[in-house]
């Protein structure tokens, strides 16, 4: 697709974020803060850890990116060291409550920002990524949304699998296929 063909409706996507904050906030509690702890198996992130990572990429990535990429294309963006980041950051050992609270007050602030963008703001200025090549504002945009889905999903099959361990010897077929 051409820089040409390229459209974005910023103000669909800040409402998106906007709503997603309540809505990971909502799925979160519905773990008790005990519960959220639990992981199907020591790979996989518990709802806790899925929270902490949440708030970790709002200080941390899209905001950040996403205004270093609009204000200066040239700089390059802070690093981010995602590998054993739960563990490194002890994230199951974090309070869920304070967790949700301060990942929707970052939200909040993000989406100030966003909303302080010019109706001009050019969403093609692109960063030149050393690994993945360019990357427009609109790409981090849209991206920002879609982690949001894709840890909604996350957090929603946790608790699915919840539901099966809460009822040990008892089947959760009847909800449907997950």
């Amino acid at each position: 697709m051409s820089n040409i063909d390229r459209k974005i409706d910023a103000g669909a996507i800040i409402g998106r974020l906007e709503r997603g904050a309540a809505a990971i906030a909502a799925l979160a509690a519905i773990a008790s803060p005990q519960r959220a702890r639990w992981k199907p198996a020591p790979e996989h992130w518990s709802i806790l850890e899925v929270c902490c990572h949440l708030l970790d990429e709002e200080r941390e990535d899209f905001r950040v990116r996403l205004r270093s990429t609009l204000e200066d294309p040239s700089r390059p963006w802070p690093a981010l060291d995602l590998v054993g980041v739960a563990e490194k950051r002890k994230y199951n050992q974090r309070d869920l409550s304070s967790t949700v609270d301060e990942f929707v007050r970052e939200r909040r602030a993000s989406i100030s920002w966003l909303r302080s963008l010019s109706e001009s703001t050019d969403f093609r200025t692109a960063y030149q990524h050393p690994k993945f090549g360019p990357i427009a504002a609109g790409d981090l945009l849209a991206s920002w949304a879609a982690h949001d889905a894709l840890h909604m999903r996350q957090i929603a099959k946790r608790l699915h699998g919840m539901a099966a361990d809460d009822a040990s010897g008892f089947a959760i077929a009847y909800a449907g296929d997950w």
